[in-house]
């Protein structure tokens, strides 16, 4: 997996729109992209070119797991949520839909396993449109954020990251409950349906 990573990295922000949109299409690598894209802008990289390209290739990554999760998937979901952590995440995303989603796509913390909760969407037939825009209104910040650290910081980005990981969890946490409660509101504003 190193060679890959040098390989990826030495192709620069090419290498990072692969890596992107290969991890977010289902082929597990746990925060590669966001590494890349720290040692990239760090080593003088555009930060707004890497930081474009990292949202597109983790778009249409999403969109190949979208696709492959929502024709079938709900037989994986049923075989791996069924029982332990697997029911409690399914059970989380069928209580809190698109939230658990957007929290998991924009905060890279480890608890809220963002695979999960997307192919929850996929093989509970979310709206795909919904399902990208959520996805896109979470991986713009953030990675547009690291791109800034990572030009702004440069090799320390990462040791920043390390030392906030509980302010990013209070705020996951925050958001979370931010969110929960607005979409509880807007429920109890709509106007019953007569039947």
């Amino acid at each position: 997996m190193h060679g890959l990573h040098d390989l990826l990295l030495s192709w620069g922000p090419l290498g990072l729109f692969i890596l992107a949109l290969v991890e977010s299409a289902g082929i597990p690598n746990p925060g590669g992209t966001d590494a890349l894209l720290l040692v990239l802008t760090a080593s003088s990289a555009s930060p707004l070119l890497c930081a474009c390209l990292a949202v597109a290739g983790s778009l249409l990554g999403s969109v190949v797991f979208y696709e492959i999760t929502s024709r079938g998937g709900d037989k994986l979901l049923t075989r791996y949520t069924c029982t332990g952590r697997g029911a409690r995440f399914r059970g989380w995303f069928q209580r809190y839909g698109l939230v658990t989603v957007f929290i998991a796509a924009l905060l890279p913390i480890p608890i809220m396993p963002f695979k999960v909760f997307a192919a929850c969407a996929g093989a509970m037939q979310v709206g795909r449109m919904r399902f990208m825009l959520v996805l896109a209104v979470a991986r713009i910040p953030r990675y547009f954020a690291l791109a800034y650290l990572g030009s702004v910081l440069g090799e320390n980005s990462g040791v920043w990251i390390k030392g906030h990981l509980w302010h990013m969890g209070a705020l996951a946490i925050a958001l979370f409950f931010l969110l929960f409660w607005l979409i509880r509101w807007m429920d109890r504003s709509r106007p019953a349906e007569v039947s």
